[in-house]
């Protein structure tokens, strides 16, 4: 063969891998931008239990493992506390009082105090009772949120094969892969962008009066909605990543192109699942966070020596770490559904 047919084949061998990738991926995903799909080439099997048995298996699964699980929060929130810290009880106590002071011109009637404590649950989640962290906490609050997962799927991985499983066993083996996890939630981050950037127009417009009424803010909600939808689009898949990743040998670039196969023509299905699972731990939040400041509210009132107890700050601790377990639990276990539909026979 001539040199230069050599060269030109050399050269041209790059070019046809990626066509082989490229025509791999076309026949992956049915659908076409811009182009009607027909129902039969893209609709798929999923075959899942309704939204509140769903929600009751996996609440079931955490309990049947409960020795285990508890156990795994107790030592999370130690070194939660001792890496990261707590609320500010000052910072509650002082929310608190400013409320009471300026609460009783704004709500009158039966419902005052649940009004308060409706206000007061709004400005404790959305501030947390924390300042702005150092980097060292930021760079903690990362490296535990990925160990919880991490230890999490480990753990219902190992006891949905029906092995024996130890806490200590999980902390020692799950974190191995910790880095490609952690390349996979950049993704998932990165994919928020486009929610960020409605948010920040958002406030924006909020500011200058833009969403008064008129075109202009039909304009902006209509651009954000489709921002929001377009971020809800690609995480969809990348919940499912970050369980793919965690498998032996699986690459963080390979588990999405796996979880992006995974999710092809039932891609709405599951993410109702997944807008299920926050409105399921808003709920929680709400009912237990305002029964508990009603609680705090009324026993301080009664006992002004116990002002100092963070009752608040430590429940939302508590709340945090049982979010994080059970929202990883949630998404495993779907995990393993939709996997297991694909296993059965056609």
């Amino acid at each position: 063969m001539p040199r230069s047919s050599k060269f030109i084949s050399a050269l041209g061998r790059p070019f046809a891998s990626l066509k082989v990738k490229v025509q791999g991926f076309m026949a992956r995903r049915p659908h076409r931008s811009f182009q009607l799909t027909r129902r039969r080439d893209y609709r798929r099997s999923l075959q899942l239990p309704g939204y509140i048995a769903f929600t009751a298996t996996v609440n079931k699964t955490l309990w049947r493992n409960r020795k285990i699980f508890l156990l795994f929060a107790a030592v999370y929130a130690v070194l939660s506390i001792v890496l990261i810290g707590i609320g500010s009880q000052e910072t509650y106590s002082t929310l608190t009082s400013t409320l009471r002071d300026t609460g009783s011109e704004v709500f009158e009637g039966d419902f005052a105090e649940l009004g308060k404590a409706s206000l007061l649950f709004v400005s404790v989640v959305s501030t947390g009772l924390t300042g702005a962290p150092t980097e060292a906490q930021q760079i903690y609050t990362v490296i535990l949120g990925l160990m919880v997962w991490l230890v999490s799927v480990w753990v219902l991985r190992n006891v949905l094969a029906g092995h024996r499983v130890r806490l200590r066993d999980g902390l020692y083996n799950a974190g191995a892969p910790i880095i490609a996890t952690f390349l996979v939630g950049i993704v998932f981050v990165i994919q928020l962008i486009p929610i960020g950037i409605a948010v920040l127009g958002f406030t924006a417009a909020n500011n200058t009066g833009l969403l008064v009424g008129g075109v202009e803010s039909m304009l902006f909600w209509f651009v954000a909605a489709l921002l929001t939808v377009l971020s809800l689009y690609w995480t969809t898949s990348t919940f499912f990543a970050m369980v793919i990743v965690t498998l032996p040998g699986m690459y963080p670039f390979k588990a999405l192109k796996v979880a992006g196969d995974m999710v092809v023509g039932r891609r709405l299905r599951i993410l109702l699942r997944m807008v299920w699972m926050l409105v399921v731990i808003a709920i929680t939040w709400s009912i237990i966070l305002l029964l508990l400041i009603l609680l705090d509210s009324g026993l301080k009132q009664l006992w002004s020596a116990i002002e100092w107890v963070p009752i608040i700050p430590v429940a939302m601790l508590l709340l945090g770490i049982a979010t994080i377990i059970w929202s990883s639990s949630y998404v495993y276990l779907l995990y393993r559904r939709v996997v297991d539909d694909d296993a059965k026979p056609a």
